[in-house]
């Protein structure tokens, strides 16, 4: 048994009370600790990555109770790069927060980003559906908590409609799991495996109704249409530190469709026939063109972000709803990009937002700061729409070139064509409205006041972001190739399910399919 993997849930969950306790005072000790704990999570996170990078698998158990009676966490390839990717992600919004001063705009800011890492690393590290549950809930709160810091009555509205949204898939959750428990008498995902293959063909009502049920919690978590509405004013009103940061939050709802509908029910499994394909690309393809259009129709900056999320997740969402090896690494590789892309135009909009004074996309005075500021949108925009020669483009012809031999495959390729060019439509009509039109527009004595130079540290971080996706980019063949033996472990869990369930507190040996 490793215990490193405990740590990206335990350091979070014990920096969050000593910044309340100890430090609720000092935003210098806050800021300190709170970046000292990230940069820690950052490298456990890459440790962990590098040990399961050969195919292995590490279980913990906590009190060292075995499956299923106990709680476990579990890391392979796939959950293991999540946490990376979230815990990089982190640190550079937390420096932006931190160069911006986001944090001292009030309460607890800190705290409760720790406790907001607690919840994302703990769902993708949990090999128990409750579990999986739980850390949702922590997220859930702690979300709530950053997305009304600074208050304002529009992002308290914000944050009630994000609320009432979530909770309605929480209920969902709880029902599901009942559902699961009342059919198998287990909700440890390797246990639950093997127990729903052994359900006869006439009993599979129940559980059927539960692989639907848990099927509209992670659409809610991953903004699915028609399950997105909470999104949009969600992302645009939190403040921009936060609503980079949720870049990865809907990414959870991703991981948790690809955990449970290849391990637990899995395309080929009768009791589940169907529900992937009939439904959830469907409602993908929707999505990415729905996100577009929202990208293309949206009068502020901070709203055309959000739509680009939808956008994205729909792209994600067509790869994944294949659930073919091919697809799900597509996906992966996609799921970085998106996740980076996203992050930096939200911070960008802020940059934006402080040299400009506000973020509607009508001809205004020139942003303080214009070159650089203009210069990272661009590189956003591109990145974002898909264009060459970033990380998006590879990441489309990646999920184009995995939906050939299926049904559907025309309407994948004009969706995801048309909604490519409506984003760069989106994209080019707003960069040149904020900063080619403002040259036009003599600035006014009644703004002065409202607009700032950014500070450095603020671009720094939005820089480290796109140093990201530029590796990203240069290293795309290594990275596909990871996602390739990622995605051919999670249609081949047995060394998961045996590590769980069969070889308690041991590293499962890699197979050749794992290499």
């Amino acid at each position: 048994m490793t215990h490193w993997i405990i740590a990206p849930v335990i350091l979070p969950a014990l920096l969050a009370p000593f910044i309340v306790l100890a430090a609720r005072y000092h935003i210098g000790i806050q800021r300190v600790f709170s970046l000292a704990g990230v940069l820690a999570l950052v490298a456990i996170a890459a440790a962990l990555a590098w040990e399961v990078s050969d195919g292995s698998v590490i279980l913990y158990q906590l009190g060292d109770w075995a499956a299923p009676f106990g709680i476990v966490l579990v890391g392979d390839r796939l959950s293991t790069m999540m946490v990376l990717l979230t815990s990089v992600l982190a640190f550079f919004v937390l420096l932006y927060a931190v160069g911006s001063g986001w944090d001292r705009r009030g309460r607890h800011f800190h705290a409760l980003f720790q406790f907001q890492l607690m919840g994302i690393l703990g769902a993708f590290l949990t090999g128990d559906l409750f579990n999986l549950f739980v850390f949702f809930e922590v997220l859930l709160i702690a979300s709530y908590g950053l997305m009304i810091h600074a208050g304002g009555n529009d992002r308290l509205r914000a944050g009630v409609q994000y609320v009432l949204f979530n909770l309605i898939g929480s209920t969902l959750f709880l029902f599901a799991l009942g559902s699961i428990y009342a059919e198998t008498g287990t909700l440890n995902m390797a246990d639950l495996a093997e127990r729903v293959q052994l359900i006869a063909p006439e009993e599979t009502v129940g559980i059927r109704v539960a692989a639907v049920l848990l099927l509209l919690v992670f659409a809610i978590k991953a903004a699915v249409v028609p399950l997105h509405f909470w999104l949009p004013s969600s992302y645009a009103e939190a403040p921009a530190p936060v609503a980079a940061l949720f870049a990865i939050m809907t990414k959870v709802g991703a991981y948790a469709i690809i955990r449970v509908y290849t391990m637990i029910f899995p395309p080929d499994l009768e009791v589940t026939s169907g529900l992937h394909d009939l439904w959830l690309l469907p409602a993908a393809l929707v999505s990415l063109a729905i996100g577009m259009v929202g990208v293309l129709a949206a009068r502020k900056l901070d709203r055309l972000v959000a739509f680009s999320v939808i956008g994205s997740m729909g792209m994600v969402m067509v790869s994944i709803s294949l659930f073919t090896p091919a697809g799900i690494a597509a996906a992966l590789y996609y799921i970085v990009h998106s996740t980076l892309a996203a992050a930096s135009l939200f911070l960008i909009s802020d940059l934006v937002r402080t040299g400009r004074g506000n973020l509607e996309l009508t001809a205004q005075p020139p942003v303080i700061g214009t070159s650089l500021t203009a210069a990272m949108f661009f590189i956003g925009a591109i990145a974002m729409a898909g264009l060459p020669p970033l990380s998006g483009f590879l990441g489309k012809l990646l999920v184009l070139d995995a939906g050939f031999g299926t049904d559907l495959v025309v309407w994948i390729w004009a969706v995801v064509l048309i909604s490519s060019l409506i984003s760069i439509l989106g994209f080019a009509r707003a960069g040149s409205v904020v900063f080619w039109k403002a040259h036009s527009v003599a600035p006014s004595q009644d703004d002065k006041g409202d607009r700032a130079q950014p500070a450095t540290l603020a671009y720094v971080a939005v820089g480290g972001l796109f140093a990201l996706l530029i590796a990203h980019t240069v290293f795309a063949g290594q990275v596909h190739g990871y996602t390739t033996t990622m995605a051919a472990q999670l249609f081949a869990p047995e060394s998961y399910m045996q590590t769980v369930t069969e070889t308690p507190g041991k590293l499962s040996k890699p197979t050749k399919e794992d290499h």
